[in-house]
């Protein structure tokens, strides 16, 4: 037999209704677990959700080059990335604030590149024993065109993982989390 302890929790945000319902779960276990919380957002230049086409054909783009050709429009990219940034942090730093308050250790990361695999490289170096993640729960041509985070995750992550529903509450009741705590460590055959 083997005992899992959780010891380390990582929650993955966005502005998302499925996030704010994945970081109250998260919350609810680091508290009942008396574990750090890991408040993560990647970065992702590539995302939908990432800044928006800021120039045209028009404005010295060149598509075989894919970057902007003009100072004026990379200086204006660079103001733009660098407000998206601070957003970011400025939600990740009221997130751990949120945790704080309630009495759990909790710091942010906010790391760039791909969601999944940036996330997945977070829990393998930050030593994490549990990710709790949202579920957008895209299908059909959406998952094939956008991907799944979660699915991704499910797949490569080095540590448990707790995929949050975007149909469901999201929230883990008092009882449960009582629950959890007394069987904080569990037995695998």
């Amino acid at each position: 037999m083997v005992s899992i302890p959780f010891h380390t929790i990582l929650v993955a945000i966005d502005e998302s209704n499925v996030s704010e319902r994945a970081f109250a779960a998260a919350k609810e276990l680091a508290k009942a677990l008396g574990t750090k919380l890991i408040v993560v957002h990647v970065l992702d230049s590539h995302s939908s959700r990432s800044l928006q086409p800021l120039y045209s054909d028009s404005d010295g783009y060149s598509e075989s080059e894919n970057i902007p050709t003009d100072q004026s429009i990379r200086e204006k990219y660079e103001r733009e990335w660098t407000n998206f940034v601070s957003y970011y942090e400025s939600l990740l730093k009221q997130k751990v604030d949120e945790a704080t308050v309630e009495g759990i250790e909790a710091e942010f990361l906010q790391p760039n590149g791909a969601a999944g695999s940036a996330l997945c490289e977070v829990a393998k170096t930050a030593n994490v024993s549990l990710m709790v993640i949202g579920s957008h729960q895209r299908r059909g041509m959406a998952e094939i065109m956008l991907g799944s985070t979660s699915n991704y995750i499910t797949h490569y992550a080095p540590c448990s993982v707790m995929v949050v529903s975007a149909n469901g509450t999201g929230e883990v009741s008092e009882a449960k989390a009582n629950e959890i705590a007394a069987n904080r460590t569990a037995a695998v055959v």
